[in-house]
């Protein structure tokens, strides 16, 4: 579906905002803590969501809330591999895809079926390291998948 260019952020707004959601660290208990976090604020506006958080390839944290599916969860790791693959958002991804006018398979040979450009997860940055894993939502519309998982993220990063 073609993005509305007035309603999704920029590239760049998109960058800046990644990089103001560095962390401290990224320990199981953190994770747990996020994971958490996202339960909790989703629980409060009953949303239908998968929450995953993973770090360095393993799942430190997931959660199938009420009304989600596992198509969520699918959706859930195939935007992660991506968040993975590339070191930025899937939503940064779905938006230089719709920017060029080509998807991932066209541009970089990926299989949909593994990797999906759709907004929902988040690379993970731990200050003076780098990425290191990545946190997200799916079962909501892709802008506010990624900006439930921004929102809980603000309140986590120092």
């Amino acid at each position: 579906m073609p993005l509305d260019h007035d309603a999704w952020p920029t590239l760049e707004e998109l960058l800046r905002e990644e990089g103001e959601l560095e962390l401290p660290a990224l320990s199981e208990s953190d994770a747990y803590e996020l994971g958490m976090r996202a339960v909790a604020a989703a629980r409060e506006r009953d949303l239908p969501i998968s929450v995953g958080v993973w770090r360095t390839g393993r799942q430190l944290f997931h959660c199938g809330l009420p009304g989600s599916t596992l198509d969520n969860d699918g959706w859930l790791r195939r935007k992660g591999r991506v968040v993975m693959r590339f070191e930025h958002s899937s939503l940064y991804m779905a938006r230089l895809c719709q920017d060029k006018q080509v998807t991932l398979a066209d541009r970089f040979g990926l299989p949909a079926a593994k990797y999906a450009a759709a907004g929902g997860a988040v690379p993970l940055r731990v200050r003076g390291t780098g990425v290191v894993g990545w946190f997200g939502v799916s079962g909501l519309p892709q802008l506010d998948d990624h900006r439930f998982v921004v929102e809980v993220l603000r309140g986590t990063s120092r």
